[in-house]
This record gives C-alpha cells, structure tokens and sequence, in this order.
C-alpha cells in the first residue's frame, strides 16, 4: 500500500498491461515462456503469478513467480526498489521466508519497461520475484497463536534489517513524507476530505489532533529502525504445522510486499502489525496482547513505547482508512480491493475510543504479560 516520498496519492498511474503484453514481456526480459497466468491483487501496482516452462535441457517443470509491476511514480526511483529488492534478498538469506528476484537475461534484479506506446509513453519497473506458498492471514480462522507469531516476526525481521542490512541504496528509505509512514498521521489532514462529513471523519479528527500533541513530542525517544510497514492480513503468508482442525498451529511461511520500507521506529512496526490482526479477529480488542507479546519476546518495549502504542494503532487505522477513501476517488474501478480494511476498520476504530485508551491498554499490557510466565515453546 505504497505511496511516494513527497508525492500526494492521487498522482500514481497504476499499470494496466493485459496478460499477452505482459507474457512478451517476461519473454523479452527474462527469457522465460509463460505457460499460465493470472492477475493478483494490488493497491497501486500491477501483480501477476505466472507459470513458466523450462527449455529443453534446462530444469524439469514448471517454476511459479510473481510478475510485479511498479507503478510509473515509484518506478522513478530506482535507488528505492533496490533498497527494497535487495532487503528481500538479505532476508531471504538470513532465513526468513522473503521472495527473492529472477534476474534478467541482462543480469539485472529488474528492468525499466515501457507499458505503452504514444506520446505519454509510460515507464514502469518490472521485477520477477519468487512466489511464495502458503494461505494469506486474511483467509484463515485466526487463533492467539498466529498472532503471537506475527509479533514475533516484526520484531525479529526489523532487528535484521536494522542491525545487520548494509547497502548504499538504504539511505532511500529516509523517506520524510511518506504517507504510509506512522511518524506522518498529521498528514492525513490533507485527505480527510474524502470521508465527507460525518462520525468517521469526527474520530479521525480525534487521532490526528492526539497524535500531534501526545505522539509527535516523543518520537525522538523511540527506538529507531527499518520497518517493512505494511504487515497486514494480506501480506503474511501462513501454512499449518499441526494436523489439528480443532486448534491448528500456524507457521509464518511468506512475507509479501516491501514498498512500504521506510526508516521508523521499533514500535511502529508492532503498531501496524496489532492494527491489521485486529481486523482478522473476532474479538479485535484483545488481539493487542498477543502481537505484543510476541514482538516483547524479541524486543521489548520501553515504557514510552508503550504509552504511545493505543494512539500508534489508532493512526494506523486512520491512515488506511482516509487513504483508501481518497484513492476510491481517484480510482473507483479498483474500489472494492481498496475498501477490504473498511469494512471492519471503522467498527474496530470506533469501538477503541468507545472503550478508551486506558482499558484497551489494560487488556493489551495484561495478555502480554501472560506470556512472561507461559511463553510459547
């Protein structure tokens, strides 16, 4: 769920190649005969899965990837996507169930591209990026386990990257009016006219004006890090390590979607990591403690940290859900995708302020501090 560095939302030119442009394509570039092909998917990129068939002499089969293609904004920063393909990459190799690219027949981890023909001929950055098993979080029966892993995962994936990720291209992730950065919920002012007037705009007044006087004045103690920023339901892949039906045990099995990058800060990531369970949850407002039980069991949080944490996932929320309403607008045949948080974000918003900060806090601080005496094995 990507938008520029200092770009507004509207201006993004999604692709819109059509499946034989997009199978010369990966001809052209890769050398690779598609033998099937279907769309994926995206907030403001263009994905397929594709299945491509081996020449005589190579490999036996067929290998699946995913075709990405970059919309023409972002695809004007190079440095950016190769800070984000080479992170997968460094994942990948420390253990970490990240995709990693096929390389082009020029060596490349990706190739700018044209995607049509005329005077506003447009470039878009094509990758072919491994494609990783597993069912979506969004798609499962969640249990308290997976969020506990999903916990885990932020906290252990932002420690790599942050201690141990080394390339020139990282200084790109210092992306200072990055929409989808946590630091920047005040920028929401900018588009909260799409919501109209009405109860959803009223509370999303709320988060911004707390966010400014409680958040903004600590964010220089917080911890800071790489963030992958978009954790979601969507972007965690799941498979079962049980054969239970009853109380199945989930593993971590794919880690999707790395346009949201950016430098932030530690609790950023546990925020948006709560927020996005939340939302796969029967009851939402427990989700909290075990996400952060998990992401504590690898870093835990400072007490500042955690002061900010119900205003961090409340931002979340009102960034997703401002953005999405103003990109509907932009892009009405692409609405339903756009608009899967919606409909149970804002019951799940509203109902924390309902409740209040200091109760949710206490169901979340109070899970979380379960675990220390009976941490999963």
């Amino acid at each position: 769920m990507s938008s520029g560095n200092d770009r507004q939302p509207q201006t993004f030119t999604k692709p819109a190649l059509g499946e034989k442009e997009v199978t010369e394509l990966v001809d052209r570039v890769f050398g690779l005969k598609v033998s099937w092909i279907r769309p994926l998917p995206s907030y403001d990129d263009q994905n397929f899965h594709v299945r491509v068939s081996r020449n005589k002499g190579a490999a036996e089969g067929a290998d699946e990837y995913v075709l990405k293609i970059t919309n023409s904004e972002d695809s004007q920063e190079p440095d950016l996507i190769e800070a984000q393909t080479r992170a997968m990459m460094f994942l990948s190799a420390e253990g970490f169930p990240s995709a990693t690219p096929y390389l082009t027949k020029d060596g490349n981890i990706m190739s700018l591209e044209s995607g049509d023909s005329g005077p506003r001929n447009k470039k878009y950055m094509v990758r072919l990026l491994t494609y990783l098993p597993g069912t979506p979080v969004a798609k499962i029966a969640t249990n308290t386990q997976i969020f506990y892993e999903i916990g885990k995962l932020a906290a252990s994936l932002d420690k790599a990257l942050s201690e141990k990720f080394h390339h020139p291209s990282v200084k790109s992730l210092h992306r200072g009016q990055f929409i989808w950065n946590l630091a920047n919920v005040p920028l929401l002012d900018r588009y909260i006219y799409a919501l109209g007037q009405n109860k959803y705009r009223d509370i999303v007044q709320q988060v911004i004006e707390q966010f400014k006087g409680k958040v903004i004045p600590k964010l220089s103690s917080f911890r800071a890090c790489i963030n992958h920023g978009d954790l979601n339901d969507h972007n965690i892949l799941v498979d079962s390590s049980s054969a239970s039906l009853e109380n199945p045990q989930y593993r971590v099995s794919g880690i999707l979607d790395f346009s949201d990058m950016s430098y932030g800060c530690y609790v950023f990531e546990v925020a948006i990591a709560i927020m996005y369970m939340m939302i796969e949850s029967p009851d939402p407002l427990s989700v909290g403690g075990h996400v952060l039980a998990g992401f504590e069991s690898v870093l835990p949080l400072t007490e500042e940290e955690r002061g900010a944490l119900f205003l961090l996932v409340s931002g979340r929320f009102s960034q997703s859900l401002v953005i999405a309403a103003h990109t509907a607008l932009r892009y009405p045949e692409n609405k339903e995708y756009l608009m899967i948080t919606a409909k149970t974000g804002w019951k799940h918003l509203m109902k924390m302020f309902e409740v209040g900060q200091e109760a949710v806090e206490k169901t979340w601080f109070e899970t979380a501090e379960a675990y220390t005496n009976h941490a999963p094995a």
